[in-house]
């Protein structure tokens, strides 16, 4: 593999079809148990997330697309597999709890498994291709996302800008496309490639369209790139393609093809333990870490966060007055850990906002940029809280790696319980919650993907 430059004629192998041959790698029986893993906790977030108000409107477009064999959460009877794709695509991010690759800062899970799962239903594929599937939708969204980087996350939603190619990988992958064919998906599904950060600076469910039409959108190309229709080859690399275009010339293309006997990247993408936007977990952990030290709320005078800059970006808020402007403050999130302990749902929800001590200990809370922190960023997410007590003694805490990654992963136990809770958010009682969690992981160990549909709730 040569060096590659933006912009240069077209000529040669293109990082599509050089991604091709990665994402044909075999995918083991360990993998695909990961794999079922990361298919529970997508399910488990869907399923909280259609109790929502944008859960609702989402579910209120079923049937647009017709009739099919697809099943969606919260809808009752099957659907076409362009509106499961949609709605599902939307349902999974609306918690603010799916999993996350950090060093490509975007959500594989609420894109790729929608997808994957609708395009198993509609062509009758078994579970064990639905996970391959799965393993290499991942494998295409977080290739990319790390080659686009900061430069391109700086302006876009990464989750979906990148998503849809992954969408489009794992669709792919489940038709059995040739290389030709699954090019030109790549090709069509990143010429779509879209999703303004302008959603962020509004009280808006923007975000949740993002994912659902990436999602929709990796269906529709791979079933029209299997039918014959073309795409563009170098839509990555090529001149006014997705790095010269939405990267702002920027990133380092080399990183799709980079390590290729590596792992699949699946292994490396972290399960959201919190609650909250994953900017704020560092914080989350921090400020736990002092309340376990036996720190109390009412002892606090002063609370300094300090993190990286995208912390910042996404989550200095110190007056949230909605649910999603709390799941995105830095300054929430510290006073809900200090006074009440690990953060819930509930500790979002608007009437618990001007709850005390809570509202009082925020207004204490002051943040900061780390310039080492942020050097350390995207590989490490980072955080540090320093305490002034009323007795003048002063504390300091340090977290370098958010629960969820790799090098702080969470347990089956925390994965499980997490589902249970969320599926109980979303209506289920605890006997078919712990029914639909052993039918998912179950998947990877040969179980049957319509016996987990089968668990999924209709309404």
């Amino acid at each position: 593999m040569g060096v590659r430059v933006m912009g240069a004629p077209a000529t040669g192998p293109s990082l599509t079809e050089e991604l091709h041959g990665l994402l044909a790698r075999p995918v083991t029986d360990d993998d695909r148990r990961r794999a079922a893993r990361h298919v529970l906790d997508w399910l488990a977030c869907a399923v909280g997330g259609a109790a929502t108000p944008a859960g609702t409107a989402l579910r209120a477009q079923a049937g647009l697309a017709g009739s099919g064999a697809c099943t969606v959460v919260g809808v009752d009877g099957p659907a076409a597999p362009l509106d499961a794709a949609f709605i599902n695509g939307g349902l999974g991010n609306i918690l603010e709890m799916d999993d996350i690759h950090r060093t490509s800062i975007l959500h594989p899970g609420p894109i790729i498994i929608p997808a994957a799962l609708a395009a198993a239903q509609a062509f009758g594929r078994p579970a064990e291709a639905f996970l391959d599937a799965v393993v290499r939708g991942y494998e295409a969204t977080i290739r990319i996302g790390r080659a686009a980087g900061t430069p391109h996350y700086a302006r876009f939603h990464a989750t979906a800008t990148c998503g849809v190619f992954g969408a489009a990988a794992a669709v792919a992958a489940l038709l059995g496309l040739d290389r030709a064919a699954t090019v030109a998906a790549l090709g069509n599904a990143g010429a779509t490639a879209g999703g303004l950060w302008r959603c962020r600076l509004e009280p808006v469910m923007t975000k949740q369209w993002h994912n659902a039409t990436a999602a929709q959108n990796g269906v529709r190309a791979a079933a029209a790139a299997r039918a014959g229709l073309t795409g563009s080859r170098f839509v990555l690399e090529g001149a006014e393609g997705f790095f010269e275009t939405l990267a702002s010339g920027g990133g380092d293309p080399s990183l799709v093809l980079a390590d290729p006997d590596a792992p699949w990247l699946l292994h490396e993408t972290s399960i959201k333990p919190w609650p909250s936007c994953r900017h704020s977990h560092p914080t989350v952990d921090a400020a736990l870490l002092a309340r376990d030290a036996g720190i109390a709320a009412g002892d606090i005078a002063d609370l300094l966060v300090e993190s990286y800059g995208d912390a910042l970006r996404f989550c200095d808020r110190p007056e949230p007055a909605t649910e999603l402007e709390a799941k995105f403050s830095l300054q929430h999130v510290a006073a809900v850990c200090l006074a009440s302990g690990p953060p819930t749902l509930e500790d979002f929800r608007p009437r618990a906002l001007d709850r005390a001590p809570v509202a009082a200990l925020r207004r204490r809370v002051r943040v900061a940029r780390s310039d080492a922190l942020t050097a350390a960023y995207p590989e490490h997410y980072g955080a540090t809280l320093t305490l002034t007590l009323t007795s003048g003694a002063r504390r300091r805490f340090h977290v370098r790696d958010a629960l969820g990654d790799p090098e702080n992963p969470v347990s089956p136990d925390t994965l499980r319980g997490k589902a249970l809770s969320l599926f109980a958010a979303g209506g289920l009682d605890p006997d078919r919650a712990a029914d639909l969690t052993t039918r998912t992981l179950a998947l990877g160990d040969g179980g049957s993907l319509a016996d987990v549909a089968a668990g999924i709730p209709n309404r």
